[in-house]
C-alpha cells in the first residue's frame, strides 16, 4: 500500500536545463527525513514545461536514485489519452512503482469520457494508477461513482483528492471500498482527510519540511491525533505561506532558504514577490526550520 507522507517532488533546473545532480540529492534527503515515497514529473515537478525526453529523464534519475528504499509514483498525465499512454508505458519502462494519473483538463470529457480515457491508460501498462482529481485546475470532477466503476479495474488502486472536500473520503470509501488508497492532494485539510479514512498525502509542503510531513502522517496513521495536531499547527503557515503564489514556486524557494535547490522556474512561472519570501521565511520559523 502507498500511504504516508509522499513529496509531489520539485524538478531542479540550473542555467535552464535539469540539474540531476541536485534532483539526486534531493532524493537522498527525503529518504533520509523519512519521506514514505515520492511522487517526481506532476505539477509541482512543472511537468507542463518539461519535454518528454527530460520527462522520462527525471522518472529514470529518481527511480535509481531511490534505489527501492522508498516507491516512486511518476506522474503519467495528460488530456491526450494517447500521449498518456506513451508517458505511463514510460514510466513503467523506467521502473516506478505506480503511475500518478490527472484527469483530462481543459478539454472537459464527461463522466463516461474520464471512465475510458483511465481504462485505456490501465489496461495499455502493467502499473497501478492512482487516480488525480482536481478540479480546480482541469475543471472536470470525477464522481465517487465514476471512481467506483473505475475502482473495479485491478489496476486502479488510489486517489489522490484535491477537490477539499473532505466528505470525498467517506463518500469514496463506500463507491470503491474501504481498501481503495486515498491520499489527500491539498496538505492545509490531510488531518480532517487521514481522520475520514484517508491514509497519506501527495504534498508541497513536504518537499520543505518533509521530516515534519511524515511525523505528522505517521501520527494520524497510528489514530494519535492530539499530536498530529501539534504538528497542524506547526505545518499550517508553512501550507498557507507556499501557496499565496503558485506552490512549486513557494516550495522552490523554502528549498533555497535551506540551501538545497535553486529558486529557477520555466516561464510562464516566476520567482516570488518580496512579500512572499517574507511569508515563507516567517512561516519556516514558526515550523523550526530556520532560524
Amino acid at each position: 500500500m502507498f500511504k504516508g507522507s509522499f513529496p509531489a517532488l520539485v524538478t531542479p533546473f540550473k542555467n535552464g536545463e535539469l540539474d540531476l545532480d541536485t534532483l539526486k540529492k534531493l532524493v537522498d534527503w527525503h529518504v533520509a527525513e523519512g519521506s514514505h515515497g515520492l511522487v517526481p514529473v506532476g505539477t509541482t515537478g512543472e511537468s507542463p514545461t518539461l519535454s518528454h525526453e527530460e520527462h522520462i529523464r527525471v522518472i529514470e534519475e529518481v527511480v535509481k536514485a531511490a534505489a527501492g528504499r522508498i516507491p516512486v509514483i511518476a506522474g503519467a498525465g495528460s488530456n491526450s489519452t494517447e500521449e498518456g499512454i506513451f508517458l505511463i508505458r514510460e514510466a513503467e519502462r523506467a521502473g516506478a512503482d505506480a503511475a500518478l494519473v490527472v484527469t483530462p483538463y481543459y478539454n472537459k470529457p464527461t463522466q463516461r469520457g474520464l471512465y475510458a480515457h483511465f481504462k485505456a491508460m490501465h489496461d495499455a501498462s502493467n502499473l497501478p494508477i492512482v487516480i488525480y482529481n482536481i478540479p480546480g485546475r482541469s475543471v472536470v470532477d470525477m464522481t465517487p461513482e465514476t471512481m467506483g466503476e473505475l475502482a473495479k479495474l485491478p489496476r486502479i488502486v488510489g486517489v489522490k483528492d484535491a477537490t477539499g472536500k473532505i466528505e470525498r473520503v467517506s463518500q469514496q470509501r463506500a463507491a470503491c471500498g474501504a481498501d481503495f488508497i486515498q491520499l489527500s492532494g491539498e496538505d492545509a485539510t490531510a488531518l480532517g482527510f487521514n481522520a475520514h479514512g484517508g491514509v497519506g498525502c501527495i504534498s508541497v509542503t513536504a518537499n520543505v519540511a518533509p521530516r515534519l510531513c511524515a511525523e505528522f502522517q505517521d501520527a494520524t496513521l497510528r489514530g494519535d491525533y492530539a499530536k498530529a495536531l501539534e504538528y497542524q499547527d506547526r505545518l499550517m503557515p508553512l501550507h498557507e505561506a507556499i501557496f499565496i503564489e503558485p506552490g512549486l514556486c513557494g516550495a522552490k524557494y523554502g528549498l533555497s532558504r535551506l540551501g538545497l535547490c535553486a529558486e529557477d522556474v520555466r516561464l510562464p512561472l516566476t520567482g516570488l514577490l518580496d512579500a512572499t519570501k517574507a511569508r515563507i521565511d516567517a512561516a519556516m520559523r514558526h515550523a523550526g526550520l530556520i532560524n
